[in-house]
């Protein structure tokens, strides 16, 4: 595809494993914070803790609020304990996702400039970027929270355009998310790539895919 000059890539759940980051953080916060249930009963607050997180399109400061108070603690731990747990020990669970190095490589090998937009926190965020060792395959990274602005607002997209140097016609943004990765970036005019992950694409949104793959290497036979 000679037209394309650059990719934007999503983290979480697209570079990032979060399915994966999500389900061995919450293991570490039961056996230490909850280190009195049985493992059966521990396995279930890992599972409820993923159904609440809601794929991490939960506010943070409510999911913790409610973790501290339907939690079965032996001692109550409050919601700003759990973010501050949660601060120091969630990035270093990241896992990169399947496939993510490989094409990375073969998108730089080919010529693409690279970005990577992100809603988040800055140091979880970042944090997360190092520890993967992500950071050297991207002329740039943006971070909703670092910026003030967040997908799917269509400034976070210009402003990841301005920073590579390249216009949206150009460009393709891949995420597994409908809304703040294809949609939106459809609305700042990028062609959207979908990585099919857990969210179901809503019908009623104006803009499809341009593509759609279940996994990153599919993106040897597009490119």
């Amino acid at each position: 595809m000679k037209e394309v000059q650059a990719i934007i890539f999503d983290l979480d759940n697209t570079l990032m494993d979060r399915d994966y980051t999500f389900r061995s953080f919450s293991t570490q916060f039961v056996q230490d914070l909850l280190g009195h249930l049985e493992p059966e009963a521990a396995e279930q607050v890992v599972e409820e803790m993923i159904l609440r997180d809601a794929d991490g399109y939960r506010d943070k400061d409510g999911f913790f609020e409610e973790l501290s108070q339907v939690l079965p603690w032996q001692t109550h731990v409050t919601a700003a304990d759990i973010r501050a747990y949660y601060d120091e020990k969630y990035a270093g669970h990241g896992a990169v996702m399947k496939h993510a190095e490989t094409i990375l490589n073969y998108c730089r090998d080919r010529g693409y400039i690279l970005g990577l937009l992100t809603n988040g926190k800055k140091d979880i965020q970042h944090a997360k970027i190092d520890l993967l060792s992500l950071r050297h395959h991207f002329k740039d990274i943006v971070i909703s929270a670092e910026v003030g602005i967040s997908k799917p607002d269509p400034e976070i997209y210009q402003l990841a355009l301005e920073r590579l140097g390249v216009d949206a016609a150009h460009t393709l943004f891949i995420g597994d998310h409908p809304v703040n990765d294809i949609w939106g970036a459809g609305k700042a005019g990028m062609k959207g790539i979908w990585l099919r992950r857990n969210h179901i694409w809503d019908d009623h949104l104006d803009i499809c895919p341009w593509k759609i793959i279940n996994e990153l290497d599919e993106l040897k036979e597009i490119l």
